[in-house]
């Protein structure tokens, strides 16, 4: 009988799950996005998402919140991370800007999370991890540097790709702080349900909800469903409660180096000298965050 996990291989294997698929969704949604716009795409994704969450619920009956405002926290979060932050993302590259301004953007992320959990959280962030968080950006920034065409960057593209940011951040640090035991099955319902009543409408009325049905679409659709928005999610959520807000999130700058091999593998694409020396950068700076000394790990 295999021994069980410890829980630090345990938190490595979901964290390398995370980084994976999360680097993935960038190509299932570029896929996507070219058989229906952000808003269509995404309550079909949502759409789908219900329709698995609610037979599997009825059976795993997980813990349903206890109070309105509990559930009203868990909906708030939803809307920050789905649809404000995959609304934003999604329409960053439907209105042309290139994966690598988008991915350089949002890897802002970590810093932002570190400013507010080390100022208003209570966190403390030595300087460690300040300078890893600085060298990990930069390393983003060499990985897709060859990609970057600041021609791209429209005055809209721009607000959606700010809006897509301050989505993720606000939304991964207030369901840590306002929801912090509740059961992820359960948000999961709630937050895709929000999400889908303020995107359908939006969908419709911006999109006219044109969609061009094909076996391309309905796979970006599974593998964002199940792989990013159940278990990669999941995967985050458990990883935060588990640890600092600070070190989870720097696990953000690793997304792009599995969009630069899978590039290679689906498309051929040969990855610069420029941006293979991004990926040990970013490996270096993400080490920094993540690392903690004896005394620390104890504590």
């Amino acid at each position: 009988m295999p021994a069980p996990l410890s829980t630090r291989s345990y938190e490595s294997l979901l964290a390398w799950y995370f980084v994976t698929v999360w680097g993935s969704g960038f190509l299932a949604t570029k896929l996507g996005l070219q058989h229906a716009a952000p808003f269509t795409f995404l309550s079909l994704r949502f759409t789908f998402g219900l329709i698995c969450l609610v037979p599997l619920l009825l059976v795993l009956r997980p813990r349903w919140p206890a109070s309105r405002r509990e559930a009203g926290h868990l909906v708030v979060a939803g809307l920050l991370m789905h649809a404000v932050h995959l609304g934003g993302s999604h329409y960053t590259q439907y209105l042309g800007m290139s994966a690598g301004i988008t991915a350089v953007l949002l890897s802002v992320q970590p810093l932002l999370t570190a400013v507010i959990a080390g100022r208003w959280m209570g966190e403390r962030v030595g300087a460690r991890q300040w300078a890893g968080i600085a060298i990990g950006l930069a390393g983003v920034t060499l990985i897709v540097w060859h990609k970057i065409d600041v021609r791209e960057a429209t005055a809209g593209a721009l607000l959606a790709v700010t809006i897509s940011l301050a989505g993720v951040t606000a939304g991964t640090l207030y369901q840590r702080r306002w929801c912090p035991d509740s059961d992820l099955r359960a948000a999961a319902l709630l937050q895709f349900a929000g999400s889908l009543v303020v995107l359908a409408p939006l969908a419709w009325l911006v999109e006219g909800a044109s969609v061009r049905w094909s076996w391309a679409l309905a796979g970006a659709i599974v593998f964002l469903v199940i792989g990013a928005s159940f278990l990669a999610v999941n995967a985050l959520h458990t990883l935060m409660r588990r640890g600092q807000a600070t070190r989870v999130t720097s696990l953000i700058y690793l997304t792009p180096i599995f969009a630069v091999a899978l590039e290679l593998l689906l498309f051929g694409v040969v990855p610069s000298a420029i941006s293979l020396a991004g990926i040990a950068v970013t490996c270096l700076g993400v080490a920094m965050v993540s690392w903690r000394s004896r005394q620390e790990a104890a504590a």
